[in-house]
């Protein structure tokens, strides 16, 4: 295997058909191989929740590098830049694991509905708290409608907040795990772009069901 520069990464990646994909699959095994040493002195590599965290942690690692590629300054290794990348969404996801009690589905579904019970079980939150998640919810719920494809929501819903393996994923919406890649990648970007034009963040969204 020819070696590549940090310059043949960013553009095997930018770039679309065989060349981005041999680029995405490789990338993958170098995350999965750093993961367990990297994360052995919070997690032991014989947890149960250990090799479907380095599955997660991946596909989000790779979908983040996607979407920052332009931020990538050379100041190290690209591979390195990405293993820094894994680990930090890795710690998050550990800290956030209460997270996977919210469904997307749910989240999607009617807005008379009642809140997935992950998001607004806080028995400790105050009238106030409690009526900014509930109009942070309906919020969430308009855009994801509005803003999404059914493909895109169904992605979404598989593999970030039921878990499923990107390779069942995969067979289950009749495409292959690149492609899979690129309709969460697109699907990000146009949440991106929403969430900026109604001035909210990633983070603005996830503090709200913070404990307070």
């Amino acid at each position: 295997m020819t070696t590549r520069t940090n310059e043949t990464w960013i553009l095997d990646l930018k770039s679309s058909g065989p060349s981005h994909d041999e680029a995405l699959n490789e990338l993958r095994g170098i995350i999965q191989k750093g993961l367990p040493y990297a994360l052995s002195r919070w997690l032991s590599s014989d947890d149960p929740l250990f090799q479907p965290l380095v599955e997660e942690v991946t596909q989000e690692t790779l979908l983040r590098v996607l979407d920052q590629l332009d931020t990538f300054e050379g100041r190290s290794l690209f591979t390195t830049w990405v293993h820094k990348i894994a680990i930090r969404i890795a710690l998050t996801e550990l800290r956030r694991k209460r997270w996977r009690d919210a469904s997307l589905d749910e989240l999607t579904e009617n807005e008379d509905a009642p809140p997935p019970p992950g998001l607004l079980a806080d028995p400790q939150a105050s009238p106030e708290v409690s009526a900014e998640r509930k109009d942070m919810l309906t919020r969430v719920r308009r855009i994801l409608e509005e803003e999404l494809t059914p493909k895109q929501r169904e992605a979404l819903v598989l593999l970030g907040l039921q878990d499923v393996p990107m390779e069942v994923a995969a067979k289950r919406m009749n495409t292959n795990r690149n492609a899979l890649y690129k309709l969460l990648h697109d699907a990000r970007l146009r949440l991106k772009k929403r969430l900026s034009l109604e001035d909210l963040t990633p983070q603005d969204v996830l503090t709200a069901f913070e404990p307070k």
